[in-house]
């Protein structure tokens, strides 16, 4: 870049965005920032570029600077239909991913994690198995809260680490064009993002796009009990290795009564028992399909399986995402905030022990909560539906009521459907907050929705 100073437009100034600012404005590129929002953090962030020699717009978009530069960049938050977007693609210009731009500046190995649930437990602990493997590993995208930063700072800080473990969301994978992973892994593919994407389709198509970046050098790591993985992945070039609960693939990772198998994958001569479920200190037998998935990405990435048992061990859940906060009066509190799909909350509720006390709500986002009522049938005791959703959930949960649950909706603000949730529960029970929807109807995201779930369950308890 400094050869010629390229221009680099970053469009939308999130913390991706933000991001991929800095790095352009590190490499020498001449930047303009744009941004259709001016609030305060926005307009605090523009404020810091402007004083690093950025360009910044806030407030609306210039299409024609954006079109002039030589490189654009679209943040994740950036839908595809976006006004702004629709303009460049009249124009005939190209965009590329946050990611994908950061990755032009990095020199290691790339493990790429994707899947609608459990990728960034997946990407943590494939990184955390490969640092006790004495792997040099740096951990970023779209996993964020504290665990990770944009792949653009990490093309920043670590360039040249042994191996980049990236969790990336389908709105990240859409705009990729040449980003090629190393380690492919696709945990499962259910229904998400409904109000972002018209149908299932669009929003597989998009996280297609894994499959399609890849070579024949790739290694994948695929889900061999979901279906829709397996189909997509069939005839992709690269090596294929398999996790289940289910079957013993081979090449791949399997349960097997209480051990972890790799057989064989990644240069391990299998059958090989590596570690026990039990090492495992994460709530849920959909973590132990994480974990082997973590396993073989690790494995396939460089980490000796003798260290397994031992990282296993050393692994803590991640916050928010089936998290234990407590035991107050007899009644388990869980913070499954990041449950913000039908599917994550259905599988938060095979974690944990019953009777249970559901908090579902927050902001629709276009699925169907019947598809919850298997789960919770002998398991849930009641449902505590709020936020902006609260009135589609309770119509949808009358054959929850008919199987002997009770739904009551709470029209007032979090801290009532907790203190609900909290008069409803009898000692022995599980409060779980799994929403099945994201928070913004309330909170900035669900790290903020499960940081004041923690501290109110805790406030019960005193």
């Amino acid at each position: 870049m400094r050869e010629k100073r390229e221009t680099v437009a970053v469009i939308g100034l999130g913390a991706s965005g933000d991001a991929a600012a800095r790095l352009a404005l590190l490499k020498g590129a001449k930047v303009h920032v744009t941004d259709a929002n001016s609030e305060t953090p926005i307009a605090a962030r523009g404020a810091v570029l402007r004083d690093l020699g950025a360009e910044v717009r806030l407030g609306g978009h210039d299409v024609e600077k954006i079109a002039a530069a030589d490189t654009v960049v679209v943040s994740p938050g950036i839908p595809s239909g976006a006004p702004v977007l629709a303009a460049l693609r009249a124009r005939g210009v190209a965009w590329v991913s946050e990611p994908e731009f950061a990755c032009r500046f990095v020199s290691s190995p790339l493990t790429i994690v994707t899947g609608t649930n459990g990728k960034t437990t997946t990407a943590a602990l494939c990184a955390h198995l490969l640092r006790e493997a004495g792997v040099e590993a740096a951990l970023g995208g779209n996993i964020g809260g504290g665990l990770g930063p944009p792949a653009s700072a990490l093309a920043a800080a670590c360039p040249a680490a042994d191996r980049i473990v990236l969790e990336l969301s389908s709105f990240q994978l859409a705009d990729t064009r040449d980003l090629t992973p190393d380690v492919g892994v696709m945990t499962n593919l259910g229904v998400d993002h409904m109000d972002r994407y018209a149908t299932v389709a669009d929003y597989h198509r998009d996280k297609r796009r894994l499959f399609e970046a890849g070579d024949e050098n790739t290694t994948w790591v695929v889900n061999g009990d979901d279906r829709a993985v397996l189909a997509m992945a069939e005839g992709v070039p690269g090596t294929h290795l398999a996790f289940s609960l289910e079957t013993a693939p081979s090449p791949g990772a399997y349960l097997s009564g209480g051990d972890l198998v790799l057989d064989p994958a990644a240069g391990v001569q299998g059958p090989r028992r590596v570690a026990a479920a039990r090492d495992v200190r994460l709530l849920g037998r959909h973590n132990l399909a994480n974990a082997l998935a973590a396993l073989l990405a690790a494995a396939a990435s460089g980490a000796a399986p003798e260290s397994a048992r031992g990282a296993l061990r050393s692994f803590a859940p991640l916050p928010h995402r089936l998290e234990p906060v407590g035991t107050f009066g007899g009644v388990l509190w869980v913070n499954d905030s990041k449950a913000t799909n039908v599917a994550a909350a259905a599988s938060a509720l095979g974690s944990v022990g019953g009777p249970v006390v559901l908090l579902l709500g927050g902001t629709d986002k276009g699925e169907d909560f019947r598809g919850l009522v298997p789960a919770m049938r002998g398991r849930v005791r009641t449902v505590i539906a709020y936020g902006a959703a609260r009135g589609r959930i309770a119509a949808e949960m009358a054959a929850a009521a008919e199987a002997g649950i009770a739904v009551e909706r709470v029209a007032g603000p979090f801290g009532e459907a907790v203190e609900a949730s909290r008069a409803a529960a009898r000692p022995g029970d599980t409060v779980l907050l799994a929403p099945a929807c994201s928070s913004f109807d309330m909170f900035t995201g669900f790290r903020a929705r499960g940081d004041a779930f923690r501290a109110l369950a805790r406030g019960a308890g005193r």
